[in-house]
């Protein structure tokens, strides 16, 4: 007998086509899409489910929606306020598959006896010569999503298929098009889904009910220079909507809780040499006994940086950086890598 798949299907292009693969590899497959946020959202539009169920069918693939609106909000809608509230800047998206997708819809694929559960992220799973899983970057690296799932847990990859991490975009949408799909040339997502235009400063406020108090824009000296429209609306390294005058680019430097203040600073003050990162997670091994050569990534985009991680605590990191590091932002995930494969992460402090 076959094993059993769910394919978590979003309706775009790559879960469709990560679906398809898994079939002509002769797994007996579910589609499952997720309904994650009750409003005007990115997450599970009528026309995304339609687009599933869609491909479903033409694939010849049962097709179920479940609700999970009570969880994502929950587990990372509240996260996601609750870091801007405190001064940090999140990633909801990691939020997401620690939470959602790869522990509660995992979980629920067991209950139902299913093998795997199924996504279209770009990367790879591989066993070392110990029997330990590891998660590896995509051979496509300009489509390399590893970043977003170094919190996966060795059961959790252990239950994991990403048929897509050795295909770039465009075999990917070649599959598509030769299969007819509803989807072939459907865009990508780019903003976070449940904040469709981009204003995360008037969604927290609209959820929250809150208002968020202005308080003073000072300079690296410390002197008033304007005013801010609360914190929640400010991240390290922005630039635009300052509503400050200079005669050089400058950028959010530093922001504090304490006294409601944002500091802004030239290009320079944005760089630090180290961080430090809580709520760590390492797949490649159980823990780091010495300190570490690893290249690091401190957003989704930006290129690998060589640095020294040395492992402080139980769930704490040190790293420490050849060259001083641009925008080095609270909130967001730090990921080490050794060559392809993602060593862990946790989030910058």
């Amino acid at each position: 007998m076959s094993e059993k798949a769910i394919i978590a299907m979003s309706g775009g292009v790559d879960s469709s086509v990560a679906a398809a693969l898994m079939l002509e590899q002769g797994y007996q497959c579910v589609g499952i899409t997720l309904k994650l946020y009750k409003g005007e959202s990115r997450c599970c539009s009528l026309a995304d489910v339609n687009d599933a169920k869609n491909v479903a069918f033409n694939l010849g693939m049962d097709h179920y929606v479940l609700n999970f609106t009570e969880e994502f909000d929950k587990q990372v809608i509240r996260h996601f306020i609750e870091t801007y509230e405190q001064g940090a800047t999140p990633n909801p998206c990691i939020e997401c598959n620690r939470h959602i997708k790869f522990n509660l819809l995992l979980l629920r694929a067991r209950q139902l006896d299913f093998d795997y559960l199924v996504t279209g992220h770009y990367a790879r799973v591989a066993k070392d010569v110990n029997g330990r899983y590891l998660l590896l970057k995509a051979l496509d690296e300009k489509k390399d999503q590893s970043y977003v799932l170094y919190c996966l847990t060795q059961k959790q990859l252990q239950c994991s298929r990403f048929p897509l991490g050795g295909l770039s975009k465009n075999e990917v949408r070649k599959i598509a098009e030769d299969k007819k799909f509803v989807n072939a040339a459907k865009d990508e997502s780019q903003d976070i889904c449940f904040v469709p235009d981009g204003d995360y400063g008037n969604f927290i406020e609209n959820y929250t009910g809150k208002t968020y108090p202005p308080g003073d824009i000072i300079d690296m000296e410390g002197k008033k220079i304007g005013v801010h429209k609360g914190l929640i609306r400010y991240t390290i390294g922005q630039r635009r909507g300052l509503g400050v005058a200079a005669n050089v680019p400058i950028y959010v430097a530093s922001k504090s809780i304490a006294d409601n203040t944002v500091t802004l600073g030239t290009d320079d003050a944005l760089f630090r040499k180290s961080l430090s990162a809580k709520d760590i997670n390492l797949i490649a091994c159980e823990d780091l006994k010495k300190p570490m050569r690893v290249t690091v990534k401190t957003r989704y985009l930006q290129a690998e940086q060589s640095a020294t991680a040395e492992q402080t605590g139980e769930n704490s990191l040190h790293i420490e950086f050849d060259l001083p590091q641009r925008a080095i932002t609270p909130g967001q995930a730090v990921v080490m890598y050794d060559g392809d494969i993602v060593v862990g992460g946790g989030t910058i402090e």
